[in-house]
């Protein structure tokens, strides 16, 4: 277990997200929407920003491997029987709190890293002499990228009722690093 440390009057607390996951977390928001804005405008800056997404989904997926406890995938990949009775717990406000990912979260990374991994696929597939200007693909890419903007607001929306639940700031967490220490 991590050494449990003194925060400033929020009693003790543990590191849970290194910052490894972390910078990933905050680089990969500011990656896609600075390709959202910058989609058919600014075409150059939108492939390296896609290039760039592409490295950290790589680094991400070796991490979620070899990483710390808490950034490895197995810690938190749950059964889809555990992460719906999970769902229904957290809508009746009943629902266990996780130190790391609880099974909704997991579920989350596990959508959002495949929706990404799709969106830089189909992007490069547009860059290529074999799908340059073929209809299907970017018909593709476009669904993934608002299909992934509908996966945020559902990421949001969880962060916002786990953090309203368990009475912790999963946010600064994200940024700190650092967690309450479980119940």
């Amino acid at each position: 277990m991590a050494p449990l440390s003194r925060t400033s009057g929020a009693g003790e607390s543990v590191k849970v997200w290194d910052p490894l996951v972390r910078v990933f977390h905050w680089s990969l928001v500011c990656l896609f929407v600075f390709s959202f804005v910058t989609g058919d405008e600014w075409k150059k800056a939108h492939i390296l920003s896609g290039y760039a997404i592409a490295g950290l989904i790589a680094l991400r997926l070796v991490w979620g491997l070899l990483g710390p406890h808490h950034a490895r995938f197995a810690n938190f990949l749950y059964a889809p029987t555990t992460i719906l009775a999970f769902l229904r717990d957290s809508l009746a406000f009943r629902a266990k709190r996780y130190l790391g990912h609880n099974p909704a979260g997991g579920a989350m990374v596990v959508l959002l890293l495949a929706a990404v991994s799709g969106i830089v696929t189909t992007g490069y597939m547009m860059t290529t002499d074999a799908y340059w200007g073929v209809g299907w693909v970017e018909d593709v890419h476009k669904a993934l990228v608002y299909s992934t903007i509908g996966l945020v607001a559902l990421h949001i929306a969880g962060v916002v009722l786990a953090s309203v639940e368990h009475r912790e700031n999963l946010v600064r967490a994200m940024v700190t690093g650092r967690k309450r220490r479980e119940d």
